[in-house]
């Protein structure tokens, strides 16, 4: 088979979006636009993929890591011919087949793209052009062919007779095209137009005159929306959720609702897990067999081990919860947070930066802040590591089996040693020692007759 490259057009700044950003770099399910159609290319098993950037070209680039990509300044935009043309000096000497894509066309799949190429090589054409029928297609220009059916060319919508008109294959912006033919088709198709730019429909005229140019019907016209409006990206993103949620219901998770239900394209789950409503699962967060979350569970970045059981509206963030643990409700694990096995947090649990020991627990109203807490641990309600100075953050270490009582403070730097007590309601600002009972607060004096000395307020 052809060597294969793509050619990703996204060097426009997208003005129906009303933003100072350009539109490729606008976000769909947590991805800027422009990396969709490149991990597609990906995906195909394309081997070079050559971006055209213009609008804020160097935020492209930073979008887009990874070694195989090169880059082209369409430094002022002159037509979709003249982006392509931008990348010759990038594809110098490549002979073979160029998949051309827009980069504000995010759901493309990468099976049609290996069928564009596959089908553009047997045909032996020098452009192919990804067309579709759509149950609508005012605005789109329409594929014209012969009497025998082929292809002449590309009509625009505002163009077309009336007979024109009634043609329902249409064009995608999607292309298959030769190199290093299209360089010089798109010099003799040159720019003498009212908009002095050059068009890669002109291209496909070309072909056509000398019998060269066919055509793919898309079967799905959802994969090539084009996104120009922020309603547009909204659509996009039901369309991109439907597919993410329904591949991984195919794959044995259980969604209990999955018109609710966000699941990032960076995010794996193995079987059997289940997820609750209007849950979210964000960048490349990792569910493990077994596991449960239930009602409106955020997830970012964080690994969620077999077993365990996020229970409704906790908040998680970069953290690593262990088999066979609990959280919340209404826990917030923040960057660094480790839960090893059999470990619990219950509602309104506060953690960062913090490993909490297996089967220890911290099951109310409590912050863990920078500190290490050891296995079988008892974090009791209201307790806080005081962490901060106002400069410095300090770490607090709580030994295998400490108990801490209610309403404690834990003033860092301090070490609680292993099978400790400290007193509820006490303020620790020096080190408890092993098995130890820490005891930091003030004597209780109980005043005798004071409700009759007490001042009353007047009626």
């Amino acid at each position: 088979m052809k060597q294969v490259c793509s050619l990703i057009l996204a060097a426009g700044k997208g003005t129906r979006m009303n933003s100072e950003r350009a539109k490729v770099l606008h976000p769909l399910l947590g991805r800027p636009l422009i990396r969709f159609p490149v991990e597609a290319c990906r995906d195909a098993g394309v081997g070079r993929v050559v971006c055209v950037v213009g609008h804020q070209a160097e935020q492209v680039r930073d979008a887009l890591p990874g070694a195989d990509l090169a880059f082209a300044l369409q430094a002022e935009q002159h037509g979709t011919g003249h982006a392509a043309l931008c990348a010759r000096e990038a594809l110098q000497g490549f002979a073979g087949t160029a998949l051309i894509l827009c980069g504000d066309v995010p759901l493309l799949r990468s099976e049609t793209l290996t069928r564009l190429a596959a089908q553009h090589a047997a045909t032996g054409a020098a452009v192919t052009v990804l067309s579709m029928r759509p149950a609508d297609p005012s605005g789109y220009g329409r594929l014209v062919h012969d009497g025998v059916g082929n292809l002449r060319g590309i009509v625009e919508h505002r163009d077309c007779s009336p007979e024109e008109l009634r043609i329902d294959e249409v064009n995608t912006g999607t292309y298959a095209v030769e190199l290093p033919w299209l360089w010089e088709a798109l010099a003799r198709v040159g720019n003498a137009n009212s908009q002095g730019e050059y068009y890669l429909t002109d291209v496909v005229a070309a072909a056509a005159a000398a019998g060269r140019a066919a055509s793919l019907v898309l079967e799905d016209p959802e994969e090539v929306m084009g996104i120009n409006s922020r309603t547009h990206l909204a659509a996009a993103a039901a369309v991109l959720r439907r597919r993410i949620n329904r591949a991984w219901m195919e794959a044995g998770v259980t969604l209990e609702d999955p018109d609710t239900t966000w699941i990032e394209p960076g995010v794996a789950l193995e079987p059997d897990a289940s997820v609750g409503p209007n849950c979210r699962l964000e960048g490349s967060t990792r569910v493990a067999a077994g596991a449960r979350l239930d009602q409106g569970v955020v997830a970012t970045d964080s690994v969620i081990g077999a077993g365990a059981h996020i229970k409704p509206y906790c908040v998680l963030a970069e953290a690593e919860v262990g088999p066979d643990t609990q959280v919340g409700p209404f826990a917030h694990l923040r960057p660094g947070t480790e839960m090893l096995r059999g470990s619990r947090v219950g509602n309104f649990v506060e953690m960062k930066k913090t490993t909490l020991g297996v089967g220890s627990k911290a099951n109310h109203l409590s912050y863990l802040g920078d500190t290490l807490v050891g296995d079988g641990a008892n974090i009791g309600a209201g307790t806080i590591t005081c962490n901060y100075d106002g400069a410095n953050k300090h770490r607090t270490v709580i030994g295998d089996g400490a108990f801490i009582g209610s309403n404690a403070s834990l003033v860092a730097p301090v070490t609680i040693g292993a099978e400790a007590t400290v007193a509820a309601g006490s303020t620790v600002t020096q080190d408890v020692p092993d098995a130890a009972l820490g005891v930091a607060r003030a004597k209780q004096r109980n005043l005798d007759g004071w409700a009759a000395r007490r001042p009353r307020k007047k009626k």
